[in-house]
């Protein structure tokens, strides 16, 4: 039985000590956030066991309890009951508490940080994804309903796929900075300078290099990327809030964004973001070398591209391991290592959504998680996948490596050679029937060894005992 929020709201005000022990309440996304007098009062267990409650924890001197997305009428139902409101607050890391400086603090920020800032972008790779994925079904190569050369076709293939993949550094950069705290409208413009026409042009016509200040910055094309932005917004941030205490109140309205962007241009247009294109560059000459002598080094090749070609991807350093290939191609040989790992590696996506999607307990991730599944087998969009649900719950990425490296193997041992290339949709398959029917047989085989081993690793080890309980608790039907 469904349960009100004001039931929700009266059960958290009794269990905390009522509104007489409660400063104030806030909200943010998710989150109640109480400033309690009496800050023993509250059982943690036992508030997690009021229905609509899927968490609670002590953040600093906070209470924070766990509500979901219904959190405002919650918080709304609080107010009416007498409880001072603090309004609305942003899920911003900034003002965390401090904790001890450790590995393992630091990695749980930087996990915490590329978590929430890439779950906020979900909503637009799922509608993006679902264009893509209608344009498939009823593009030329499977209904035919849509010719390649019609207005609808690039509406939803091209044009409406790439409103929400090509500006990610953009989308990316404000809402990374909404996280740390810095200001979303400078992220976004930081995002705008990776992917701005006059650089994207200059990458169009074969620049490899261009000065920024004086200094050499790297041409590369940061479209639909994800970690360049993301290595570069906690640079302004730091930047923007030495500015925000150094310049007066008077003048900051002007020079704390012109300064903060003056100085974290160069810093990511020469520093941060190349990084994937000058580690690609020489990641890719090195691993295409090893592909092309073939035997048991080629196929170890195929073992380690195929484990990490989708993280190759996001840092944009897949794009000269492509580029060495496609050469490769275009002189009419086929390809039996780069490509094909990589064929193995979307595969593997698509296990990794699937055993997520089995997994999970709570409707709406299960049903996010085989929209990912449907949206990357249909429509050879694997973004939502790999953003949606890998930065989400970490480990699920052991499964996209696990069942890519599985493939890559496979692969390398039965000979299998890919002839077209063509996206990450479950047609990229065609790109081995021109081998014959042992080559088909090849790529159906290490196809399904792909996704198989990545559902499974996914399903068994994808989540962490307080991820799979707090998916089982958000189940419960909530008003």
């Amino acid at each position: 039985m469904a349960v009100g929020n004001e039931k929700v709201a009266v059960d958290v005000l009794v269990a905390v000590g009522g509104k007489e022990n409660v400063t104030t309440v806030a909200h943010c996304m998710t989150r109640l956030r109480l400033n309690l007098k009496d800050q023993s009062i509250p059982d943690d267990d036992e508030v997690k066991k009021i229905k609509g409650v899927l968490a609670a924890q002590w953040v600093g001197d906070q209470y924070q309890v766990v509500i979901g997305q219904n959190v405002p009428k919650v918080y709304n139902e609080l107010i009416k009951l007498g409880v001072a409101a603090g309004g609305s607050v942003g899920e911003s890391l900034g003002g965390a508490p401090r904790e001890k400086l450790t590995a393992k603090s630091v990695g749980g920020s930087v996990l915490n940080y590329l978590s929430k800032s890439m779950v906020q972008l979900i909503p637009i790779m799922m509608v993006a994804a679902v264009f893509r994925t209608i344009a498939a079904v009823c593009g030329p190569t499977m209904l035919n309903l849509w010719a390649a050369d019609s207005d609808t076709y690039n509406l939803f293939y091209n044009w409406l796929y790439s409103a929400g993949f090509y500006f990610m550094p953009v989308i990316l950069g404000w809402s990374a900075a909404k996280v740390l705290g810095a200001s979303p409208v400078l992220g976004m413009m930081l995002g705008g300078v990776l992917i701005a026409p006059e650089f994207m042009t200059m990458v169009d016509v074969g620049m490899t290099t261009t000065a920024v200040y004086g200094l050499p910055a790297v041409v590369n094309n940061y479209s639909s990327t994800v970690l360049p932005i993301l290595l570069c917004i906690p640079v302004l941030w730091q930047i923007e809030r030495f500015f925000k205490k150094a310049i007066p109140d008077i003048l900051s309205t002007m020079f704390v964004p012109f300064l903060t962007m003056l100085i974290v241009v160069p810093i990511s247009l020469c520093a941060l973001a190349p990084i994937g294109s000058v580690l690609g560059t020489l990641l890719g000459n090195f691993l295409f070398g090893l592909g092309e002598r073939g035997g048991i080094v080629a196929i170890i090749t195929m073992v380690i591209v195929g484990g990490l070609w989708e993280f190759l991807v996001m840092t944009g350093m897949h794009q000269v391991l492509i580029a060495l290939a496609l050469a490769n191609m275009a002189t009419g040989a086929c390809d039996s290592c780069i490509m094909v790992a990589a064929g193995m590696a979307s595969f593997a996506c698509y296990g990794m959504a699937f055993g997520a999607a089995l997994r999970v307990k709570h409707p709406d991730e299960r049903a996010e998680n085989f929209s990912f599944f449907v949206s990357a087998v249909v429509g050879g969009v694997t973004e939502p996948t790999l953003y949606g649900c890998g930065f989400r719950h970490m480990r699920t990425f052991a499964g996209l490596i696990a069942g890519g490296a599985a493939g890559g193997l496979v692969a390398g041992v039965l000979g299998l050679d890919v002839y077209v290339v063509s996206n990450a949709s479950i047609l990229s398959f065609f790109g081995y029937v021109a081998g014959g029917a042992q080559n088909i047989v090849a790529g159906v085989i290490s196809m399904v060894v792909a996704i198989a081993v990545s559902t499974l690793v996914t399903f068994l080890f994808g989540f962490t005992k307080e991820e799979l309980d707090t998916s089982a608790e958000a189940a419960r039907p909530v008003a």
